[in-house]
């Protein structure tokens, strides 16, 4: 079988709605590591982002803005991504995020194709997400909903479950 030439780059962005440290994220803060270790065994993941501390990556800053945090990953395809993201604890998780997390009117999640072996940077993730807010999903950056194939092809819709995915 032979390697292939693209793997699929996510980023996720979110606002928090109090501080890392606060009785409000406790939860979610207990469940980092989990849901960390969870990725980090899934079928098709390839790598994520981490902080100076070598765990999670709350302390990477994104935009200039210390209310976001970020979460960035490599994956084999979509449909790998697709089954981490809405099975088991993180969907539980996912299903929770309006405690933790303000609601955005703008994109806050871009996928884009990387070729295989490389490591996307925050500031490549922050050009791809505003990319995607201006103009919509492209080969650029895109959504699980309307993705793309690594060569850019024609779009694919893809099966989100209702009231956990992205509106685009």
């Amino acid at each position: 079988m032979t390697e292939p030439a693209y793997e699929l780059a996510q980023v996720n962005i979110g606002r928090l709605k109090a501080p890392l440290d606060s009785p409000q994220l406790k939860d979610f803060v207990d469940n980092l590591d989990p849901v960390n270790a969870d990725a980090d065994g899934a079928d098709g993941f390839v790598w994520r982002l981490q902080g100076e501390d070598g765990d999670d990556a709350t302390d990477v800053p994104v935009f200039g803005d210390s209310w976001l945090i970020i979460n960035m990953s490599v994956w084999r395809d979509t449909n790998s991504l697709t089954a981490y993201m809405y099975q088991g604890r993180h969907r539980e998780m996912l299903a929770r995020r309006r405690e933790w997390f303000e609601r955005v009117q703008e994109a806050m999640v871009a996928l884009w194709w990387v070729p295989a072996g490389h490591r996307p940077t925050v500031a490549e993730a922050e050009s791809r997400v505003l990319h995607l807010r201006t103009h919509g999903p492209t080969t650029y950056a895109f959504t699980l909903r309307t993705s793309f194939p690594p060569q850019g092809a024609t779009p694919q819709l893809g099966e989100v479950p209702e009231g956990l995915g992205c509106a685009l």
